[in-house]
């Protein structure tokens, strides 16, 4: 069934034509004769893109495609049918596991050409190019697996998508960081050891040409994948049966305080919220989802603060890029989630059409979910904007700054050279050993690059967070139709990240990419319009006015065509909930 479905075509074919325009791309860059570049430049880069592109699909393959695939099974009451029949654990996830990795692998493997154009580009070897795509079908089948473990034990979509993210990360870097921790207590150089169970440390050890244990790691990564299948085809045969919780009292009233709060803070908030809208007090009963966030944002600025307390340069920037960039992407996959859940469940349990036979219209029903999001997650969430907002502003004019130092140094044209020893923060002028001011000096060493003001770096990080402010709000918008149009939440989810995130960062990085380098760079080098330290200056500050300037008008375009199919749909979505309707003279 899987593979008669017409997504599994056109899935292959996407895959193909994305790294067809991503290789065109770079192919086209190859005409700028820029003095960084080589030879080999344009594969090595090509190879790295599209490597690590690839190896992000596949570790999120899990998240999206088998994290629900059983328990949604258990929801419809429809497992225990197949263990009516001569069907074993190990068939059922057998099964499972192929229906839900066809259009994965297909997509894979539609890349694969692309990649191996790199072979002939220069910079990569056959061997590497080999150990890459088995490292990729690896991470691939390592992600499955997780998720199909994790929806083996639970009934709860989003849930289940929460684990899997999780078990999906701890897998990917819980091995390398405990290497490093048991390198660093033993005071010895880090040996891969559980690192060996990664499929992200065995992508790197496909492109390390020394003596990497690669296929030790393969090997690791194996027995994992085969341990979850196996715990897998064991366990689903004890846990498709919705069985009384055999919990004890205290255990359960706890979940439920952890779930829904007090008997008091409930009804307070039926009384303050009934009567405003019904909508938003069904959305703010549950208050788990906020409390994570809440933990979310704390653990942020912790973060946040250890970090900046003792800051050094260039690992400051690694660092703090390692720490924002997961937290902002998990902000995106939750509020996918939370969007398109809304709907999903509301279609199967019948509570869509219960409330559209109610005087509730369209407008105040999503009226009332925005309200509830601002309600529940509006604080702890501006809390993260807010650090994520100083966070890139600090590392911006650091960064800025640690180039102007080390342009200060530099040989000055002439056959004279300035070691700076001292600078003076308040006036920017660099002082010799003797203590004499050379501005002259440093500013042909600088080639013409003053480091900005904070007040850049200020303006630079506000786009920055008003992009991720504006790609939440379409998530959010979207995600809410998505939930309305599609059987499942996962499947509303991943077309909501897709849609909204994955092909428009495509679209808009491909675009700044080329038209900045091929319209603005060549002709500023040939007229000498702007010196190299101008250059360091003026490309990121272009490339982030271009860039948030088109995330803005994406955004807004899905939010108002997601309103406005919201509004026209609605009364129509509750009968996809039970199925097309059958045309006339058809009898049921």
């Amino acid at each position: 069934m899987a593979s008669r479905k017409r997504t599994t075509f056109r899935v292959r074919v996407y895959a193909a034509l994305v790294a067809f325009v991503i290789g065109t791309g770079f192919l086209l860059l190859t005409a700028i004769d820029l003095p960084v570049s080589g030879p080999a430049m344009p594969g090595n880069a090509l190879f790295g893109v599209l490597t690590w592109l690839s190896l992000a699909a596949a570790l999120s393959a899990g998240l999206f495609l088998t994290s629900d695939c059983v328990s949604e099974e258990k929801r419809e009451g429809t497992l225990g049918l197949l263990f009516l029949t001569s069907l074993r654990g190990y068939d059922i996830v057998a099964g499972k596991l192929l229906a839900t990795s066809i259009r994965g692998f297909h997509a894979l493997l539609a890349i694969v050409p692309v990649l191996a154009i790199t072979l002939l580009m220069g910079g990569i070897t056959g061997l590497r190019f080999a150990k890459t795509s088995v490292a990729l079908v690896a991470a691939f089948l390592a992600s499955l697996a997780v998720g199909l473990f994790v929806s083996a034990l639970s009934r709860d979509s989003q849930k289940s998508m929460i684990a899997t993210l999780v078990l999906i990360l701890v897998l990917a870097g819980g091995g390398p960081a405990a290497d490093e921790i048991i390198a660093a207590v033993r005071q010895r150089p880090s040996e891969p050891m559980l690192g060996l169970t990664s499929p992200v440390s065995l992508f790197v050890m496909a492109g390390d040409s020394g003596r990497a244990p690669f296929w030790s790691g393969l090997l690791g990564n194996a027995i994992v994948a085969g341990l979850l299948l196996g715990l897998t085809a064991v366990l689903i045969r004890h846990t498709w049966q919705q069985r009384a919780p055999a919990r004890p009292r205290r255990v359960q009233t706890w979940m439920q305080w952890w779930r829904f709060g007090g008997t008091e803070r409930r009804m307070a908030l039926r009384q303050r919220l009934l009567d405003v809208n019904p909508v938003l007090w069904l959305a703010c009963r549950e208050r788990w989802q906020a409390v994570s966030l809440w933990v979310l944002a704390l653990l942020l600025v912790g973060a946040f603060a250890a970090l900046f307390i003792d800051s050094s340069g260039g690992v400051l920037e690694i660092a703090w890029h390692f720490l924002a960039i997961p937290v902002i992407l998990l902000l995106y996959l939750g509020t996918a989630s939370e969007a398109t859940r809304l709907f999903v469940e509301a279609r199967r349990s019948g509570l869509l059409e219960l409330m559209l036979s109610t005087p509730l219209s369209a407008r105040r029903i999503l009226e009332g979910q925005w309200r509830a999001w601002l309600r529940l997650f509006g604080v702890p969430l501006g809390l993260c904007l807010a650090t994520l907002w100083v966070g890139m502003a600090l590392v911006q004019h650091m960064t800025w700054s640690q180039m102007a130092i080390a342009a200060r140094a530099a040989p000055i044209p002439g056959g004279a050279t300035n070691v700076v020893t001292a600078t003076n923060q308040t006036s920017g002028v660099a002082t010799t050993p003797m203590g004499g001011s050379r501005p002259a000096a440093v500013a042909a060493a600088l080639g013409g690059f003053n480091p900005p003001g904070i007040a850049v770096a200020l303006a630079m990080a506000s786009a920055s967070i008003l992009t991720v402010a504006a790609n939440l709000a379409a998530l959010g918008w979207f995600g809410l139709y998505m939930g309305l149009t599609s059987k499942s939440a996962n499947l509303a989810t991943l077309k909501t990240i897709v849609f909204v995130q994955v092909i428009p960062w495509f679209v808009i990085a491909f675009a700044s990419a080329l038209a900045i380098p091929l319209l603005w760079l060549p002709q500023a080098i040939a007229g000498a319009q702007l010196t190299p330290g101008a250059m360091m200056l003026w490309f990121p500050l272009i490339a982030t006015a271009v860039n948030t300037l088109l995330y803005l008008a994406k955004d807004a375009a899905f939010i108002l065509y997601a309103k406005g199919k919201l509004k026209s749909e609605l009364r129509g979505g509750c009968t996809r909930a039970v199925g097309r309707v059958p045309p006339p003279g058809c009898t049921a």
